[in-house]
């Protein structure tokens, strides 16, 4: 199984790519995208273009995203909600079932517990899967492997 995580943002948006087989993951691809200071408009369709080119040709079976969070800002929830609607849109187009995961979720996942620190969350990403702590450069990145391992192990959960 192929899943595509997405940890979305409007202005820096992580996506990692991992494949399991069995008890094996691998990592095929990670990084960020970074549509550059234009208009919102412009912004989301630059991340739907580049979320759509990174669904295609790769054997993607499934996208992870990490579900909003309801931090202090309305504003920055309403930005991460626009950018999570171009990554649904992107996997929808793509006609690919879409996994979503709050991050309580994909920290228990790797943790053991929904609630841990990113520290915690880092170090725990060397134990289950080498995968997310060596390649991931960031926290974007990170959270993306993250979540798409989740996917991986959580299966069709589809909400």
């Amino acid at each position: 199984m192929v899943v595509l995580g997405i940890d979305p943002g409007s202005r820096r948006c992580g996506y990692g790519i991992v494949s399991r087989s069995g008890s094996a993951l691998a990592r095929l691809d990670s990084g960020v995208l970074v549509p550059g200071p234009l208009a919102t408009a412009e912004r989301l369709g630059r991340l739907f273009a580049a979320l759509s080119e990174l669904l295609e040709g790769r054997g993607v079976d499934a996208v992870a995203v990490e579900t909003a969070f309801c931090g202090r800002s309305p504003r920055s929830a309403l930005a991460l909600g626009r950018a999570r609607g171009v990554a649904l849109a992107a996997a929808a187009r793509a006609g690919l079932p879409v996994f979503e995961y709050a991050p309580a979720e994909v920290k228990r996942s790797f943790t053991g517990n929904g609630r841990a620190e990113k520290a915690q969350m880092v170090r725990s990403g060397i134990c289950p899967s080498r995968v997310v702590a060596r390649y991931s450069r960031g926290p974007r990145p990170r959270t993306a492997l993250q979540t798409a391992t989740t996917g991986t192990r959580s299966g069709p959960t589809t909400r």
